[in-house]
């Protein structure tokens, strides 16, 4: 199954390149610029793949962005097309996190959601300079299945171009009920996971602790941190200041991040590798943005990015992502 998601890929890919050619060279033909979009450069890049192809930490260095598969399928809005990742580069993002695969159909094989919009986007970010982090939300009904999505995600090639990173996105809780059982699915996948991958760096985007730890203890009890820490090698906490109360004192975006930075590296080690998540980018002010930032460097974070793309201003990207590449 994952060679012929790999072939359709190729092939879809492949043919979007020779469409592309033909139209620059029709349009020189008749005297005429390139359409929009038609880009000469574009297919050297899916002819030659990016010089290095190792899974190492760099990919979750410095400024992320974030696509999930809703924004791909216009859910409630415009859907973000492979063009995004210009203005993604323009704003000093160095990786996108793609979400490409979605368990939300049981009839369907396991696999990438659109692997042709997968593919068109893996290699635009590529030829911008980007990489790509490719990242799946398991629900642990299944650890065969969701093992094959995360899988189909790892073994996914089109032209010699392949994601950065895989990384699993561990927050679903309405399949299995008892949190026990879940903890253990999750930790019989991840080892899976491991297994398969060998020695490449995999990411882990986890709950916030001071979710977990404080504010709703009850949401994942026993969130199993301590057999997940030799499995994953960075951690991505979804600090979502955002969904906290004044009340609390957690809607202060420094507050927040510094407690979920310092308690994540009680659980998996002082040395944890961490990419730290902020607020989700439609409420998130200059201010909390600012707080962020300055947070981020207290703590010694490898990157950062506030989710998602989608709802997040090309001028705050900007002035994140100055402050992550002085």
């Amino acid at each position: 199954m994952r060679r012929r998601l790999a072939l359709a890929g190729i092939v879809l890919v492949a043919a979007l390149a020779l469409a592309q050619l033909v139209g620059v060279v029709s349009h020189a033909l008749r005297g005429e610029a390139p359409a929009a979009g038609a880009h000469v450069a574009a297919v050297p890049a899916l002819l030659h793949p990016p010089g290095s192809q190792e899974r190492d930490l760099d990919a979750y260095r410095g400024a992320g962005a974030w696509v999930d598969v809703f924004d791909l399928r216009a859910e409630g809005g415009a859907a973000l097309t492979p063009a995004s990742v210009d203005d993604m580069a323009d704003a000093g993002v160095r990786t996108l996190y793609l979400q490409v695969a979605r368990d939300d159909d049981p009839a369907r094989e396991p696999g990438l959601d659109d692997p042709a919009t997968a593919a068109r986007f893996l290699v635009r970010a590529h030829e911008r300079g980007l990489r790509v982090v490719g990242w799946y939300v398991p629900r642990f009904g299944d650890v065969d299945r969701d093992l094959e999505h995360l899988l189909a995600i790892a073994d996914f090639e089109v032209l010699g171009h392949r994601f950065d990173g895989v990384a699993v996105d561990i927050e679903w809780t309405g399949t299995v009920a008892d949190a026990a059982e879940r903890s253990d699915r999750l930790v019989e996948l991840s080892q899976r996971l491991r297994a398969a991958v060998g020695d490449a760096v995999l990411g882990a985007i986890v709950m916030p602790p001071v979710q977990l730890d404080v504010v709703n203890p009850a949401y994942w009890p026993g969130y199993p941190w301590d057999e997940l820490a030799p499995l994953y090698d960075v951690w991505l906490p979804m600090g979502y200041w955002t969904d906290r109360t004044v009340a609390s004192g957690y809607r202060h975006a420094a507050t927040y991040t510094a407690e979920n930075l310092e308690r994540l590296r009680d659980h998996v080690g002082d040395d944890a590798a961490v990419h730290a998540i902020g607020g989700l980018a439609e409420t998130t002010t200059a201010e909390d943005l600012a707080g962020f930032a300055a947070t981020l460097a207290e703590h010694e974070v490898v990157g950062a990015s506030i989710y998602d793309w989608a709802t997040f201003s090309a001028e705050a990207q900007r002035r994140l992502s100055d402050a992550l590449h002085p």
